[in-house]
Order: structure tokens, then C-alpha cells, then sequence
């Protein structure tokens, strides 16, 4: 597994690491032996950073990784967790209080007296230009309670808003074949400043492994059902933004350029990750995974070369043609 540097974290990180939503079984039932066997699983191939949230399960994804990491201590995992999102999306709530309160939970949940790294999860776009909120995030890196702080964003203007402020470490943005708007501008900023780039849904909520066709259903509690409106929460976290019919058809383009240009020993899924950690200014990508088989697959992408211009002039040709009409203006 190759490793980066995460931002201003300073810390080394594995280039895949792992995304921890489904482990809350927020959407699909993950029971949490299968929950302590993905975690083992991704540390055993070499998964050195988890990406949680304090409303992942309403912090059952939290809880799950601190009982890992306390039957196996000497880890040198690096856990990544948000705050924010369990309370009204108000911007007068994102205050030093409230930070305090969110972050005490979480360290109990995560068993641990100092986070590693706290990032604001998606937060109102006002939230991000507020001083305030800055200074409070450097008060808690003071006082010892977080190492380090970052933001997770939906927009390249709000990630641009957040490089400029010299405490931020990472970025959390979507990126993805599916998603190519952050290469232009964010990308550049952050490798600028120092600032690390976690690039969440890599696989475009599934759409890039090349399994679904036009008839796939998923169950009634998956985002990829009660989502595809937004209704829940911004419509770019579900098949990033795309109609599914559409990014069907463009999966299925993918998975041909994989095979004409990469060959067979990658799957679709393992080149769709590797071809983003492998863009400049990427620390690290974090796809999901409810198996140890999935795991494993995303992990073996970590050491994978896909990045060339052939291929990555193929991903760009399957966007314009397919896919910057519909999301590329919007985030």
C-alpha cells in the first residue's frame, strides 16, 4: 500500500483508506461482528486511515472503530471523524459550546482522549467564512481535545474558502470519473497550501463498478432509493448527483475503457479508486465496504498504476459527454 502525506496533519496515511458510513448500518444492516471483520480486514492489507462521522448510526460507526482500535492497540491508524450534522442546520450552532459537547461525545465514543482529526461535516456554506468558527476549532487544538481539524465540503467554492484559512489540514470533497470539477481548481489550491485532499465517493455510490443496470433496486432504507431527490440530504452524495439511468450507461462506458486501456487484472471498481488517489494533490480516497472481500478489493487498489494520459483522456471524453451537463455547474 502506498502511503501520503495528509495535509497539514503531517501524519502518513494509506492512499485507500476507509469510509465508515455503512458501518453505522444507516443504510443496509451491517451487524458488528461483519463491522469488526471490514475494519480488520482493511488494517490487515494495509488500510492505515478510517473516515467516520459523530451520525454515522447516530455514532455506532464511532463506537465500532474505538472498540477495534482498543483490541488492537499499537495501531498506526489514523481515525478521521465529522461533526455537525446531528443538530439543525442553523450556522449560529456551530459555535466553540457546541464543538466542545460534539467532540466530547465523540472521543468517548472513539475511546481516545484526543482526535486525530475533526472536520466539519458539510456544514451550512455561510459556516465556512466565519472567523469565529476558526478561531473556536484552534481552541480545541489547543486545549489538547483535537490534533488537527479539516472540512468536509459539497462545493468547489467552499473547499477554495476553506484552503485560504492556514488552520485547515484537509478537505474532504467527491471526487470521482464521475466528478472531475475539483481537478480544475481545488486540487492545485490544496497542494499550494499544504492542505490534504480526502476524496469521498469514489465509486459514485456503486455506479463505477460496472454492476448495475437500468433494472437494479436497492432496499427502501439505502440513500440510493430515498435520496435520488434530495430530499434527505444534498443530492450529489447519492450516484454524485447523476440520474441513474445516465450514469448507468456511463459505467458501462468506463468499465470498457478499463478493460481496452488497463486490461484485466483490475476490476472496474479497484481502477475507478486508484485512478483518484493517483491525481495530484489527493492524500487519500475512502471508499465503503460491508465485506471483507470488499475490503480487501478496495485496499488491493492502493498499489495499483492506472494513471495515463490514455486512460485518463478516456475518463475525461465519458464526462463531457455524459455527465459535466448535469453535474459539473451545480457543485
Amino acid at each position: 500500500m502506498e502511503r501520503q502525506v495528509l495535509g497539514r496533519t503531517g501524519r502518513l496515511v494509506s492512499v485507500v483508506g476507509l469510509g465508515t458510513w455503512q458501518l453505522g448500518a444507516d443504510w443496509g444492516d451491517v451487524s458488528e461482528q461483519d463491522a469488526l471483520a471490514v475494519l480488520d480486514a482493511s488494517a490487515e492489507a494495509g488500510v492505515t486511515f478510517f473516515d467516520t462521522a459523530d451520525v454515522y448510526g447516530d455514532g455506532r460507526s464511532e463506537q465500532v472503530i474505538g472498540a477495534f482500535l482498543a483490541d488492537n492497540p499499537g495501531h498506526s491508524i489514523t481515525v478521521a471523524t465529522k461533526m455537525g450534522r446531528r443538530e439543525a442546520q442553523d450556522p449560529d450552532n456551530f459555535t466553540l459550546a457546541k464543538f466542545r459537547e460534539w467532540t466530547d461525545r465523540s472521543r468517548r465514543n472513539l475511546r481516545t482522549d484526543r482526535l486525530d482529526l475533526v472536520q466539519l461535516h458539510c456544514p451550512p456554506t455561510p459556516v465556512y467564512s466565519r472567523d469565529e468558527v476558526y478561531d473556536a476549532l484552534d481552541t480545541l487544538v489547543a486545549e489538547g481535545a483535537i490534533a488537527s481539524y479539516g472540512v468536509s465540503v459539497e462545493t468547489v467554492d467552499e473547499a477554495l474558502t476553506a484552503i485560504a484559512r492556514p488552520g485547515v489540514a484537509t478537505v474532504q470533497i467527491i471526487l470521482n470519473a464521475f466528478r472531475l470539477k475539483p481537478l480544475d481548481t481545488v486540487l492545485p489550491a490544496a497542494s499550494d497550501a499544504g492542505v490534504g485532499i480526502i476524496a469521498r465517493v469514489p465509486l459514485a455510490s456503486g455506479l463505477l463498478s460496472g454492476r448495475y443496470t437500468t433494472d437494479t433496486t436497492f432496499a427502501a432504507d439505502d440513500h440510493r432509493t430515498y435520496n435520488r431527490d434530495g430530499s434527505a440530504f444534498d443530492v450529489g452524495e447519492t450516484f454524485s448527483g447523476i440520474d441513474f439511468e445516465t450514469g448507468v450507461q456511463a459505467a458501462g462506458e468506463f468499465s470498457a475503457l478499463v478493460q481496452d486501456v488497463v486490461g484485466q487484472d483490475l476490476t472496474p471498481a479497484q481502477v475507478a479508486i486508484a485512478w483518484v488517489w493517483q491525481q495530484p494533490g489527493v492524500s487519500t480516497v475512502i471508499p465503503g465496504a460491508r465485506s471483507v472481500e470488499q475490503a480487501r478489493a478496495n485496499a488491493a487498489a492502493g498499489s495499483a498504476d492506472v494513471l495515463g494520459p490514455l486512460f485518463s483522456s478516456g475518463v475525461r471524453e465519458i464526462y463531457d459527454r455524459h455527465l459535466r451537463a448535469q453535474v459539473h455547474d451545480r457543485w
